[in-house]
């Protein structure tokens, strides 16, 4: 056993990293008429949930997983909240190297959320901020439930939770729109959950009389034939935030909610538990060894690569800038879906390392769509002629997380696309290379217009220097100012303070990808 591994502490940390945001959302909602204590009960939370996550990765880096998640007995890591809820079934907590990722990820960029959705919020005049900071919390909530779950009942669970919890965000404006978008969100998640997922779920404790999570999975040995892709089926379409065809119109939909909805559910928590979830029950349920020697996930490829090509393709379309990332998402989704059902070591790490990659820039992307929306008032591209002008820090970290998406050095995205192109490869699937590498260059084509348009392009004739139809200040206020201030028009600090930092993350992924790669090789036993 790694000495660093302190056992009580661990259990104390998932216990108190998993309730912070569930206290946090219980603060929000007393202190709600008391914006700027409502505001802090959010940021302390949301530190208070990130110490306690990373609190716990001294104890998993560098830990050999079998150490961390055990055949028999209990791991070093591991909290029990509810014994025997089921026969075998425990509502029970470990931290392995997959979840830990997530973890990260999740309450990492819960705090630029955070500040970002403030300035956003109070920038825009929001209505129903509180109920919309008790909600977001309830989602991280879920979320971390969801990343340092130790079996599939306490995953389906918290996966549930997320998707009542964010319900109230998606229609949070109320009208016609919302409200449709609202039933999509629904009827698309909950069906797809309870007609596939759960059934997996029930199929997997009959066959393999557990549900536990477990390294080279539980299956192997227990089903056989036509019956494992069947089974790996209801998990891919049943885990419907993966976004798969033609389960992914929930997600554009969904772009009517404000902004920092947007990133929560393609960044910080909605998406990522969706790919996580097809992720570890492949790795942990099925067993990479298990799909490669049977070919039970080939079909699963196609479908993804499917999806990856056709929503890349579809962006290519979309004026509305939300909608052209909301279908980028869809794609990028699609890489992570593809790696796991490569099944090789490399690409099974790709995989992993992306859902960090993608986060960190597609946030970035998200968090510059709605500061140009307040400060300027534009959300179609067409619009977006010249502002990089007033807009220059906003627009150069547009570009920043464009790169990281596209995946060209130096950004992190770069390093877990080399990977899945080198698990394509392990695989003999060099149809799949071509497939990344083509697009990439359609990543190019849909992200890059903005930033020639925002920089290269003159501002539109009618482009008017006084107020936004927000009443934020043009030209009245740049008079008293000079030089290269004169004419800024950037949206409030606490929206372009999150956008930069979150854009100078894209950049250290880079330099921090292998960490993060020795972090996720133990799942797979990559050297």
């Amino acid at each position: 056993m790694n000495p660093a591994i302190n056992s009580e502490w661990a259990e104390c940390a998932i216990a108190m990293a998993i309730l912070a945001p569930l206290v946090g959302a219980i603060g929000i909602q007393l202190t709600g008429r008391w914006p700027n204590v409502r505001e802090t009960v959010t940021m302390i939370s949301a530190f208070t949930a990130f110490y306690f996550v990373q609190s716990l990765l001294p104890m998993v880096y560098g830990t050999p997983i079998d150490t961390l998640m055990p055949s028999n007995g209990a791991g070093p890591i591991e909290y029990v909240a509810i014994k025997n809820v089921l026969p075998n079934v425990d509502l029970a907590f470990q931290v392995e190297p997959l979840g830990m990722l997530y973890a990260l990820v999740a309450a990492g960029l819960w705090i630029p959320t955070s500040l970002y959705a403030v300035g956003y919020m109070r920038g825009h005049d929001e209505d129903n901020q509180t109920r919309f900071f008790t909600c977001f919390a309830l989602a991280i909530f879920a979320a971390l439930g969801i990343a340092f779950s130790k079996n599939l009942f306490t995953l389906f669970l918290f996966y549930e939770i997320l998707t009542f919890s964010t319900y109230p965000l998606v229609t949070h404006y109320g009208d016609e729109e919302a409200k449709r978008a609202g039933r999509i969100y629904m009827g698309i998640l909950v069906t797809t959950s309870v007609a596939f997922l759960l059934f997996a779920v029930l199929l997997t404790l009959n066959f393999a009389d557990t549900l536990d999570f477990k390294p080279g999975g539980i299956l192997n040995g227990k089903v056989d034939g036509i019956t494992v892709p069947i089974l790996l089926g209801l998990f891919a379409f049943g885990t419907g935030k993966a976004a798969l065809m033609p389960f992914h119109k929930w997600l554009p939909n969904a772009m009517v909610a404000p902004t920092p909805v947007s990133a929560l559910l393609h960044a910080v928590a909605i998406v990522k538990a969706g790919v996580f979830t097809v992720l570890k029950v492949i790795v942990y349920i099925f067993g990479i060894d298990f799909l490669t020697t049977t070919n039970a996930s080939e079909w699963l490829m196609w479908v993804a690569a499917f999806t990856l090509m056709s929503s890349s393709i579809i962006a290519l379309t979309k004026d509305n800038l939300k909608a052209r990332l909301a279908y980028s998402t869809i794609s990028q989704l699609a890489y992570i879906t593809l790696g796991a059902a490569i099944a090789t070591k490399a690409a099974i790490a790709g995989a992993a390392m992306h859902i960090a990659m993608h986060a960190v820039g597609k946030i970035t992307l998200f968090f510059c769509a709605g500061a140009i929306y307040v400060a300027l008032h534009k959300k179609y591209i067409s619009q977006m002629n010249g502002i990089g002008r007033k807009m220059p820090f906003t627009i150069s970290a547009f570009f920043l997380g464009s790169i990281c998406i596209i995946g060209l050095p130096p950004m992190g995205g770069s390093w877990s696309k080399w990977y899945l192109c080198l698990g394509s490869l392990d695989a003999g699937h060099t149809v799949f290379v071509f497939v990344l590498m083509i697009s990439s260059l359609l990543s190019i084509g849909y992200l890059m217009p903005v930033v020639v348009r925002a920089f290269f392009f003159e501002p539109d004739p009618d482009d008017h220097h006084g107020h936004d139809d927000h009443g934020h200040a043009g030209t009245t206020q740049g008079q008293e100012k000079t030089g290269f201030w004169a004419n800024i028009q950037e949206a409030p600090a606490l929206c372009v303070g999150p956008l930069c930092l979150t854009a100078v993350g894209c950049v250290a992924l880079f330099f921090f990808a292998p960490a993060i790669f020795d972090l996720v090789k133990t799942i797979t036993g990559v050297n």
